[in-house]
């Protein structure tokens, strides 16, 4: 019996897709139950090969699924990548706009063949001006405004990961799982956009947000006036943490725990907002104490007591965390046999963790297994092997 919940099983889902965007939300519709069928170009998916800061998209954002390369440039692999779209509850793809269209797989092809159909496309941009740009993951960060909030006046910088295309794959799961609950209804599937630069816009919205009440400009986060005086990384004696004091019983919690007698007994700065326009004066004193304590010290005054704290971690120093060993790393085989843990999909239902198949598809692996379950014989089967329309292992 699974040990994971599946709340999708039974619902099928054909994947056109390619780096991040598409493949995160095959791979979290696989987390749950879904049956999730990678189409891949004959040979694979050039993702899979990718190196540097792409090295890990594939085994992040695939594991869970099967795998089928087609010759989408012939007849005869465009005519299986239709028979699967044609049994199908949901299909993603994540190409440049028109792709599928040029293929016969359009929206409106595929809704007239297969009218229960969702049919998800993960963009660069919504309808409007822009829809037929290419955007990247960075392309969006830099024109919604994140890269400008996350670095220096001056400097823009991108987050430090993905941050767009998981978020726009979030967002493309959400308008998959209210178009499935719509069908219940309808009997009918729909078109789901999600795009990278409209999540951007989303995602930065607090700051247009704080120029419409204030009519001041937002600015980036390394300068900005935070809305609390103690909300900041600080150096210990040996590694930083970041704490935040975000309420006045907490700054009275937070200057007996750590010694702070004379800012404690300082009434003019007891509420918050006092604080923060005293922050110039507050900052310094608290800096050089936390810096005579090591970041265990810190962080064992502060356990259980209410005030957020957090030691500023590196990725690869996750595998280790206490808190993830305890559900949120799943086992990855990855390509080469080697053995790891990547994070599951951050859920909880009914008291189970989310989670997916652990080993990577090979290219073409399941070729055979999917044909032969949309009624394909073994003669034609290894005719579409044999032509080169269809790879296989």
């Amino acid at each position: 019996m699974s040990q994971n919940p599946t709340p999708l099983a039974g619902i099928r889902v054909i994947e056109f897709t390619h780096m991040v965007m598409g493949p995160a939300v095959g791979h979290i519709l696989a987390s749950l139950g879904a049956d999730v069928i990678r189409i891949e170009p004959i040979g694979g998916d050039t993702t899979r090969r990718l190196l540097g800061s792409g090295s890990g998209y594939f085994p992040m954002y695939n594991r869970g699924k099967q795998s089928i390369c087609l010759d989408l440039k012939s007849a005869d692999g465009v005519a299986v990548a239709r028979d699967l779209v044609l049994g199908a509850d949901i299909l993603v793809e994540n190409f440049r706009p028109g792709a599928l269209d040029r293929m016969g797989l359009s929206y409106e092809a595929m809704a007239d063949a297969n009218p229960r159909l969702i049919y998800c496309s993960e963009k660069g941009f919504l309808p409007g001006p822009y829809e037929n740009r290419t955007a990247l993951d960075e392309v969006a960060q830099m024109m919604g405004g994140l890269a400008y909030m996350t670095g220096p006046p001056g400097r823009p910088l991108r987050a430090g990961s993905s941050v767009i295309d998981v978020t726009g794959a979030m967002f493309g799961v959400i308008g998959i799982l209210a178009a499935l609950e719509e069908r219940h209804r309808s009997g009918r599937g729909q078109k789901v956009v999600a795009s990278l630069f409209e999540t951007t816009a989303y995602l930065v919205g607090q700051h247009m947000a704080q120029f419409a009440v204030t009519e001041k400009p937002a600015a980036p986060m390394p300068a900005r006036i935070s809305a609390w005086a103690i909300y900041d990384v600080f150096e210990t004696q040996d590694l930083p943490v970041f704490i935040g004091v975000v309420s006045d019983s907490l700054w009275e919690k937070f200057c007996a725990l750590l010694g702070f007698d004379q800012l404690w007994a300082d009434e003019s700065i007891r509420a918050n907002n006092q604080r923060v326009l005293a922050r110039d004066r507050i900052l310094p004193i608290v800096r050089e104490k936390v810096a005579g304590f090591t970041r265990a010290e810190i962080i064992a005054r502060l356990e259980g007591t209410g005030i957020p704290f957090a030691p500023v971690s590196k990725p690869e120093e996750l595998f280790d965390d206490p808190q993830l060993a305890a559900g949120g790393l799943e086992t990855v085989f990855l390509d080469d046999g080697r053995e790891t843990r990547l994070p599951t999909v951050p859920l909880e239902m009914a008291g189970l963790r989310t989670g997916a198949e652990n080993h990577l598809p090979q290219p073409g692996r399941d070729a055979r297994e999917v044909l032969g379950a949309l009624g394909y014989d073994d003669g034609k089967i290894e005719q579409l092997i044999g032509s080169g329309a269809v790879g296989a292992l």
